[in-house]
């Protein structure tokens, strides 16, 4: 029988993956197969930049891409004529207070390429539990009462993992990401992870990073002491706040 190229994780939740520089180059990243979506599971593999991602029909697959995708969190740039439409919004940001339905709505957004959606219904409650844990968090964007955009993603300490984010009006994902990263920016977390290459997030600001620099970042920064609140640290922020970035 041959070797299988990626390790096979056991039933324990705590058992440890193996180091992310082992991962396949083809198809880039792909390290681990199996295993649960448990909370500890979870928070083991973000803190050494390893997550889930996978298709309805597949085993949990665990990926660590070599190079990374990153925001800094003074880096997001929001296109000049979008930032003087923004001037005269009245949309409002605030964090953590509809996080089931901002992941709800990531998983309803059609991908370009993609058939479906890889937020199953397996990883909305896995992801819902973190989030109760304290460990996930989303960032809303309102119109009215109405939501039309969000992001969320893990926080490990100061390091922060976005996994999804939607737009319900033209805009609505842009902005989310702004007021993350502002947010982020003023109480002293440096990084965004955006996983993988993508030109759209290239286009508003993310970059390239090798793996071994953006482990190195992590060991840095998710030992550092966290924001505890959200909601409250974050408050209500005016959309029209980030028409200078």
């Amino acid at each position: 029988m041959s070797r299988l190229p990626i390790t096979l994780l056991g039933a324990e939740p705590d058992a440890p993956f193996p180091p992310a520089e082992r991962a396949l180059r083809e198809p880039n990243g792909l390290l681990a197969a199996g295993g649960d979506l448990s909370p500890a599971r979870l928070l083991n593999a973000y803190r050494h930049g390893i997550f889930p991602w996978y298709s309805p029909g597949q085993p949990i697959l665990w990926w660590s891409p070599d190079p990374r995708m990153v925001f800094a969190t003074a880096g997001v740039r929001l296109p000049s004529k979008f930032r003087r439409q923004l001037r005269q919004s009245g949309w409002m940001l605030r964090a953590d207070t509809v996080f089931d339905q901002v992941i709800a709505a990531c998983a309803r957004t059609p991908r370009p390429g993609q058939d479906g959606t890889w937020i199953s219904g397996e990883m909305l409650a896995a992801y819902s539990e973190l989030h109760r844990l304290g460990h996930a968090h989303s960032v809303e964007v309102f119109d009215g009462e109405a939501l039309i955009g969000g992001i969320y993603g893990v926080a490990i300490d100061r390091m922060f993992f976005g996994e999804s984010m939607f737009s319900g009006q033209s805009g609505g994902s842009k902005v989310a990401l702004a007021g993350l990263a502002g947010a982020l920016h003023d109480w002293g977390w440096p990084w965004i992870d955006a996983q993988v290459a993508n030109p759209h997030l290239e286009f508003l600001g993310a970059r390239l990073m090798p793996r071994r620099d953006f482990l190195t970042q992590v060991d840095i920064w998710a030992p550092r002491e966290a924001t505890p609140d959200w909601t409250s640290h974050m408050g209500d922020v005016p959309a029209s706040s980030l028409a200078w970035l």
